[in-house]
């Protein structure tokens, strides 16, 4: 793990860059305690090693059937439903964590990739075995900054700097074609891609990460104009429908998801699992 320092810093973002409705301004100043955070999200391997010391199953393994990527399937694929706002979606019986892609799919050979289709509660459930929490939304940006104040990125403002991809997310035209700059098509090894500045990797692209908190759009508005440095525990909302999610995934796109910016916010329900979901603890 590292340990990001206390201190406030600057949360959130001024520029307008995301949607209104995801709630990434303004920048307010929020002061965040000392803690530890994973320098990578938790692998296959790692939640291995948790299933086969407790026994536990996971929601998507208990309900039968989890989302894929349709570009991860075979073409001979039998069909199946989609979701109406996003049909790249699709509804796959025997999709778990130990079948990523579907039933015909392994994390053999990829036991160092990020583990996915993991609910909410999946990681919450990890988190108490190994002794640790999830991150509030604060402690996560404060982390994937890396020290750098106000950066877009966890590297800094320029998104390929010199030409060089930093993180695992869509190139080309999604969904349909993916040019394959940054190296993957689907998630990329968890210690892929340089560490920010402090150690931690891939906290741009490649999976989503859950975060502890609930999820309010209007979150951050309601903080405008208020002058003092404000504590991180009094930007947790109390209750809500949905779980916040930060980082973006290997699905993001500038045309239609440029959320894989430091400041970018997302959010699903707690019980959803996918192929592009995953986490990381802090301590």
């Amino acid at each position: 793990m590292a340990v990001i320092p206390g201190g406030a810093f600057r949360f959130g973002c001024d520029r307008l860059e995301g949607p209104p409705a995801d709630g990434e301004g303004p920048a307010v100043l929020v002061d965040v305690p000392a803690f530890k955070i994973d320098r990578l999200a938790v692998t296959n391997a790692r939640f291995a090693r948790f299933v086969e010391a407790t026994g536990y199953v996971t929601e998507a393994e208990r309900l039968g059937w989890s989302f894929v990527f349709a570009g991860m399937l075979p073409d001979d694929f039998e069909e199946t439903r989609g979701i109406a706002a996003a049909p790249w979606w699709r509804q796959v019986y025997g999709a778990d964590w130990r079948h990523p892609d579907g039933p015909q799919s392994t994390v053999a050979g990829r036991l160092e990739h990020p583990v996915v289709q993991v609910s909410h509660a999946d990681a919450l459930a990890f988190c108490a075995w190994a002794g640790k929490r999830l991150p509030t939304e604060a402690e996560w940006e404060k982390a994937a900054r890396g020290g750098l104040e106000g950066a877009r990125f966890p590297w800094g403002d320029d998104e390929v700097p010199a030409g060089e991809h930093r993180c695992n997310v869509w190139q080309g035209r999604f969904p349909d074609r993916n040019d394959l700059g940054d190296g993957y098509y689907g998630l990329a090894p968890a210690d892929a891609f340089a560490p920010n500045g402090y150690g931690l990797h891939n906290m741009a692209g490649n999976a989503w990460e859950w975060c502890a908190n609930w999820f309010h759009g209007d979150r951050l508005q309601r903080r405008r104009g208020q002058p003092t440095t404000i504590a991180a525990a009094d930007l947790t909302p109390l209750d809500g429908e949905l779980r916040a999610m930060r980082g973006g995934s290997y699905l993001c796109h500038p045309s239609y998801c440029w959320r894989y910016r430091n400041a970018a916010r997302s959010a699903a329900t707690p019980d959803s699992a996918s192929g592009h979901i995953t986490f990381r603890c802090v301590r």
